[in-house]
């Protein structure tokens, strides 16, 4: 808190408040330099009137004037839609003036403020929730004065060479000087790595007026697969005079901490500040950067993200409400933690895709696993087995083929778009193998449809993801993003499978030498109840989704209130409204583009009305 006297408005000499001096003190004192616009970042504060009109809710600020600390507090009341969390605050800061001897003492004292306690009972009672903050100083005038997922898996499409080659020449590169770690205040917290960013400017009306911002969150890939794969921000940025910024994840592509990908994956230490908090705290940062630096403090912020990325969306929206107005968060599956979504709901709907393409497709699918396990079996199986389906090398055991099938189905549902339906496509292959063909080779022309007709295939899974994105989701699928997807209640077409959270673990911790924390996400962000509690605590979200996405199990799949919104598409499939868009799109695919647009639009005129009201 910047308190010093640099005017002469006081009866006291005049101290003027130096952050330099202030920043030198307190490392002589600590070694460690504070950070004094994190509070405001992390928080928020400025603009709170805007800010607040439309996210918070249920916050009394009781402020006594005779209080000095009363002198940066909420004066005024701000008519507060009712979107925000669970937990109401009553922040009683009149210091000193509490004489909090007993809690009988106290309850008397709060029943005395009786415009505070009329508010309170209009309070939801059911969830109400009551949080007494003190200062030290209420209660004590002698306290002394201490200043997986991504839309990376349509890739296997195309060669990756060609994704920067495709890149517009209208993208600028920029490099942001970013913190290791936002939380601590230890020494090597403060090291920091070169964050990319990529910004376009051919469309943005200017900070003159208030112009919004687009901000893609990079996800679990390089940066350059989205910039030609993400069309729903260049595709719309005319309409809104958009400037467009895309943000990389830490980690990824060139934005790597420690100087090199060895020493970011060298350990469990080196690996700790690679989660999803940090993440969003980077764009958080990034973006008040470059609001900052072209004057654009009054621009509406859309974030917009793709599955782990659509994940991050909707969770900066609500960390983050004072640096994005709105979020568009698809195919974003934040429900697919601890045991709110079925954990053989991935593979249900997997199923489901392909019985709906065809019913003897599916079935020879169903047979086919007790086939390779039989003829693996047999004397020379597995040299039968690696020779039948053209495999680069042999086999070592039958899950590696079996592995191969199921993450070769599950592309194909999780990204079964038009035209090409490769579910159809699979499907096509096995249904039209020559007549007579036996279970398994009919199996095979189903590969060979999908992937194409190749020499040999690789089973592992670097043929479909690059090596980075294995290695980066590995480290963050065993910390904190837990998705228990199995099969053990199996109404599938695959074999059983549970999830056994002890196993998994186990394996976590003998790869990197610490255990998953499988119910932070749901601490941390929520998940359980979400209907209750984002519908008095969240504004301004867009979950859509596909529900031929494999993933749409884990999503939200209904409204919550009037400003967070699903979309549906029935023949939808993962990320499908954010590619660019197509004269061979559906019209069910152009319709859903076009209401999350109109969603956005009144979002941003209502910001516009608002801030005309606070600012006139």
């Amino acid at each position: 808190m910047p308190l010093r006297r640099g005017d002469s408005d006081t009866m006291f000499p005049l101290v003027p408040f130096n952050l330099t001096t202030f920043i030198q003190e307190c490392i002589s004192i600590y070694g460690v330099s504070p950070w004094p616009h994190w509070a405001t970042t992390y928080y928020g504060g400025h603009n709170i009137e805007l800010i607040l009109h439309r996210f918070a809710s249920n916050i009394i600020f009781s402020n006594g004037l005779r209080d000095p600390y009363a002198v940066p507090g909420n004066w005024k009341s701000t008519f507060l839609f009712p979107f925000f969390f669970v937990f109401f605050v009553l922040v009683l800061v009149e210091h000193v003036e509490i004489p909090v001897k007993s809690q009988k003492h106290f309850v008397h004292y709060i029943a005395m403020n009786s415009s505070s306690l009329k508010v309170l009972l209009h309070w939801p009672i059911s969830i109400l929730a009551l949080v007494i903050f003190f200062s030290t100083t209420c209660v004590s005038a002698t306290q002394p004065h201490l200043l997986r997922l991504g839309v990376l898996g349509r890739t296997f499409l195309r060669e990756p060479a060609t994704f920067s080659e495709s890149v517009s020449e209208e993208f600028q590169t920029f490099y942001y000087n970013q913190t290791l770690d936002h939380f601590n205040y230890r020494p090597e917290s403060y090291i920091t790595f070169q964050q990319r960013y990529v910004v376009n400017f051919k469309y943005w009306g200017g900070a003159n007026a208030s112009a919004p911002i687009f901000a893609y969150l990079g996800a679990e890939a390089d940066l350059d697969y989205d910039l030609s794969g993400i069309g729903f921000l260049t595709d719309n940025a005319h309409q809104f005079k958009a400037l467009l910024v895309y943000i990389e994840h830490r980690y990824y592509g060139k934005s790597i901490p420690y100087g090199s990908r060895e020493e970011a994956f060298k350990n469990a230490s080196t690996l700790g500040y690679f989660n999803s908090a940090q993440a969003i705290a980077d764009y958080a940062e990034v973006l008040i950067y470059i609001k900052k630096k072209l004057l654009a403090e009054n621009s509406p912020v859309i974030v917009v993200g793709a599955s782990y990325g659509g994940m991050l969306a909707s969770w900066f929206r609500l960390k983050y409400p004072h640096v994005a107005l709105g979020a568009l968060a698809s195919s974003a599956p934040i429900l697919y933690f601890d045991d709110i979504t079925p954990h053989n709901g991935y593979f249900s709907i997997v199923t489901k895709d392909f019985r709906e393409a065809s019913e003897s497709c599916y079935k020879t699918i169903s047979e086919s696993w007790s086939e390779i396990d039989r003829v693996a079996s047999e004397p020379n199986g597995l040299s039968i087995l690696s020779k039948k389906f053209r495999i680069c090398g042999q086999l070592n055991n039958s899950d590696e083929l079996k592995e191969f099938l199921e993450r070769t189905y599950s592309i194909a549902a999780q990204y079964d778009a038009p035209p090409s339906y490769p579910v159809t496509v699979v499907c096509g292959g096995i249904d039209g193998a020559p007549e007579g063909s036996d279970i398994l080779s009919r199996i095979f022309a189903g590969v060979v449809a999908f992937r194409g007709n190749m020499s040999c295939y690789y089973t592992s899974n670097t043929t479909d993801y690059p090596i980075e994105t294995i290695q980066g989701w590995g480290w963050q699928t065993c910390s904190e993003i837990v998705i228990p997807i199995g099969r053990g209640v199996n109404d599938t077409m695959f074999p059983l499978a549970p999830f056994n959270l002890t196993t998994f673990s186990q394996d976590c911790t003998s790869l990197y030498g610490v255990a998953p924390r499988p119910h932070w996400i749901t601490t941390y962000y929520g998940g359980h109840d979400i209907e209750l509690i984002l519908r008095r605590f969240a504004s301004n979200i867009i979950f859509s989704n596909g529900l031929r996405d494999p993933y749409s199990i884990g999503g939200v799949l209904k409204n919550i209130s009037n400003s967070v919104l699903a979309i549906l598409t029935v023949n939808g499939s993962h990320c499908l409204d954010l590619l660019p868009a197509a004269s061979t799109d559906p019209e069910w695919l152009v319709m859903q583009r076009k209401a999350e647009v109109e969603i956005i639009e009144g979002w941003i005129a209502q910001y516009y009305v608002d801030l005309h009201a606070i600012t006139k």
